[in-house]
């Protein structure tokens, strides 16, 4: 993958080199804590786990990865630095994989700063360290995901509004297709085999499951089929404006 780790190394170097990478952190980090300690009532609960912080997880990710995902293409469109990039000697499939792999190391250093409230819970008390390391495993697995989402909408546009409100809205139904708000609409006329296939491409299904502490192959394989599929998309979605440029 010729020039994968130089993309990847621009790409990490443009988040530090700009508020926008401090100002998500901060804003993670302080949101983290009020939904684990006051909305999650981390205090009241009486147990050692985490179990408010991946609660809200999903739905931090659901706000906040968009918000980096919006960027990766749709600013190098507006800015017209998508077509110098496609002049470099480096394939289609690396400058996406480098742009990806950037972000998601960026969102996974974001997550890891939580980890005071991995020592808090083991100060008060005795927790599982096994189980919340499948969930901290969870939230990696699942900020991909919603980065591969957002990365593909990304290059569809050169407005990072759009593509924001598009990640937002689209990782949205992947979250809750399990839940009655979606299936509600299928069962109406859909077969059950249908319904349950709706239901099985739930990202809080597949991450749940893996926060109990059971890190299922299935549940490792849906996350990054997942990715593999939207990033494909992505190729060819890079690939069609750089032959039409």
């Amino acid at each position: 993958m010729t020039g994968l780790g130089a993309i990847f190394r621009r790409e990490l170097a443009n988040y530090f080199a700009t508020p926008l990478a401090y100002v998500f952190i901060v804003i993670f980090l302080i949101f983290s804590g009020i939904f684990t300690f006051y909305v999650g009532g981390f205090y009241e609960r009486g147990q050692a786990d985490l179990q408010p912080f991946f609660t809200f997880l999903p739905w931090l990710y659901l706000f906040l990865v968009p918000a980096i995902s919006m960027r990766l293409w749709a600013e190098e469109r507006k800015s017209g630095t998508l077509e110098l990039l496609m002049t470099l000697p480096v394939p289609t499939v690396a400058a996406v994989l480098g742009k990806y792999l950037a972000a998601w190391v960026f969102t996974g250093l974001a997550l890891a700063l939580t980890f005071p409230l991995w020592i808090t819970v083991n100060v008060l008390g005795d927790p599982d360290n096994g189980v919340i390391l499948a969930g901290y495993i969870a939230g990696f697995f699942m900020a991909g995901a919603y980065l591969a989402i957002g990365s593909c909408l990304s290059a569809l546009t050169r407005n990072q509004v759009i593509a924001f409100v598009l990640t937002v809205m689209l990782a949205f139904l992947f979250t809750v297709s399990g839940m009655p708000i979606v299936l509600d609409v299928f069962s109406e006329w859909a077969p059950d085999l249908v319904v349950e296939q709706v239901a099985s491409l739930s990202f809080l299904t597949h991450f749940n499951a893996i926060v109990r502490g059971v890190i299922d192959l299935r549940d490792v394989v849906f996350f990054f089929s997942l990715i593999a599929l939207w990033l494909v998309a992505n190729v060819v979605v890079v690939e069609s404006q750089k032959e039409a440029g």
